[in-house]
């Protein structure tokens, strides 16, 4: 049996068993379309078993050590460093991803699984002072009990720890859906790391299933408290939705389209470097990729020039040969709508300095500029290896393109004086920024999240406990009170 057939089910209350759905996700290699699993789908009937057994085994994991709690993700830990081979090549194989994107993930794994293991010890209490004479106040820290977790396609390992494991790690039990194009890398193989791990049975499950199948039942069901979900925002603005309907708290890291700002002062070759990896990587298929690359006039051409020299030695191919720069996008209809959006621009005036054309689910790079201002490519998010080269005059007008999306997640700024760096960064309208540095950055310890249609809310380091613990306020009066009545 095949990796991916062993991890080819869905894993609820401790168990291994099929969906009793009545129809299949098929789970391909993007790349050479080769069938690597089928999992019969999770109907709504298991999505409730899943949230009933988390409910049932939260209760006593609250109530354990948390050094024994984090105990757990050392072994977790250990597990992915002495798996680490197998799990790059699962990347590979269901992905899409290169030995470069497979690599960070799995790094970026590892740092996030050694906040988890801090983070068990991080929830504090406190005692506040109160006007009535003998009252003590004291506020607790505690678990926010079943958490239901959605995530995306691109970075499907990472980010299902990502939510997963400080949660677990806080008290709380989880119910985890994976994107249906990455079901065993976002959610199986999860799954398989904590129960071997140690984690008790109940705590983790998995539902392997699509919306066509258990409609909002995920979103809906009166046992989890709060649901974590990164997405695109149209999926998220009916998360929310739901959720407020439904008084639960969520946390939504979604879309965006994040720009790059080179100033008359940069250097440019760092520059070029920074915003090709920014735009590229892992086939553009990031939130945080640098969509606009923005460009003083004064320094535009020599910047283009040499981003363009750049983008022509990027390798288009197999993902599983390290010299792959660009593998396939996730599926046909992620490359057609790409190759579509690339058409459709020039077609309304803009220009194409590289044309890149598809093969399968292999999209070479493009790179467009002379975009007209009312180009709809521009406020938008592309999933895909399009750049966007505008330029602009002075800091004023590259502050009002760059803050010209519903967008706000990341962005950078290129200078050689940080401190008008960081002023120029102030006055753009987004959740992270960096100075002099690529726009694709994640940090355990860090906030991250966005602004406008980018998100809600916040993840990583004291942010989790925000997201995924409550406060409640225990009242002791040592004296009397005195009551009116």
């Amino acid at each position: 049996m095949s990796f991916f057939d062993e991890l080819a089910l869905q894993y609820i209350d401790g168990e291994w068993r099929p969906g009793s759905g009545s129809w299949d996700i098929i789970d391909f290699n993007p790349f050479d379309g080769e069938k690597l699993a089928s999992v019969t789908v999770a109907t709504a009937a298991e999505v409730d078993q899943a949230y009933r057994a988390a409910e049932r085994a939260q209760g006593a994991w609250a109530e354990t050590n948390p050094y024994a709690r984090r105990l757990v993700f050392e072994r977790a830990l250990r597990i992915i460093e002495d798996r680490e081979q197998e799990i790059t090549e699962a990347i590979i194989a269901e992905l899409g991803g290169t030995h470069l994107k497979a690599g960070f993930e799995l790094h970026l794994a590892k740092e996030f699984l050694r906040e988890a293991i801090q983070i068990a010890l991080r929830p504090e209490g406190r005692i506040l002072p109160s006007p009535v004479d003998g009252k003590e106040n004291r506020v607790y820290r505690l678990p926010i009990g079943v958490v239901g977790v959605i995530s995306p396609f691109n970075f499907p390992f990472l980010l299902s720890l990502k939510s997963v494991a400080p949660a677990l790690a806080l008290g709380n039990a989880v119910v985890l859906k994976p994107h249906q194009n990455t079901p065993i890398c976002g959610g199986s193989l999860v799954a398989k790391v904590f129960e071997d791990a140690g984690l008790p049975a109940g705590l983790l499950n998995v539902v392997i299933t699509d919306i066509a199948e258990i409609g909002d039942a995920l979103l809906e069901h009166p046992v989890p408290k709060a649901i974590s979900f990164t997405g695109s925002d149209k999926v998220g603005r009916h998360v929310a939705t739901v959720c407020a309907a439904n008084f639960k708290h969520v946390i939504l890291e979604l879309g965006g389209n994040s720009a790059l700002i080179v100033l008359d002062d940069a250097d440019i070759d760092y520059a070029v470097d920074a915003a090709v990896f920014s735009r590229y990587v892992h086939q553009g298929q990031v939130c945080m990729a640098a969509n606009r690359i923005l460009v003083d006039r004064s320094v535009e051409k020599e910047f283009t020039e040499k981003f363009v020299a750049k983008v022509k030695t990027l390798k288009v191919g197999d993902p599983a040969d390290p010299s792959t720069h660009i593998g396939p996008l996730i599926n046909s209809s992620q490359a057609d709508a790409v190759t579509s959006l690339v058409e459709q621009t020039v077609g309304a005036g803009a220009t194409a300095l590289l044309h890149g054309t598809a093969d399968g689910n292999l999209v070479a790079p493009s790179v467009l500029t002379d975009l007209p201002d009312d180009s709809p490519v521009l406020t938008q998010e592309i999933f895909g290896p399009v750049a966007l080269i505008i330029p602009f005059d002075g800091e004023d007008e590259a502050v009002r393109i760059a803050n010209d999306t519903p967008y706000g997640l990341s962005g950078a700024v290129h200078t050689g004086d940080i401190e008008r760096g960081v002023r120029l960064a102030k006055r753009v309208d987004t959740g992270m920024i960096h100075i002099n540095d690529g726009t694709v950055h994640d940090e355990p310890i860090v906030p991250f999240g966005g602004e406008k249609h980018s998100g809600v809310g916040r993840l990583n380091g004291d942010s989790m406990l925000d997201a995924f613990t409550t406060q409640k306020w225990i009242s002791v009066q040592h004296g009397r009170s005195q009551f009116p009545f």
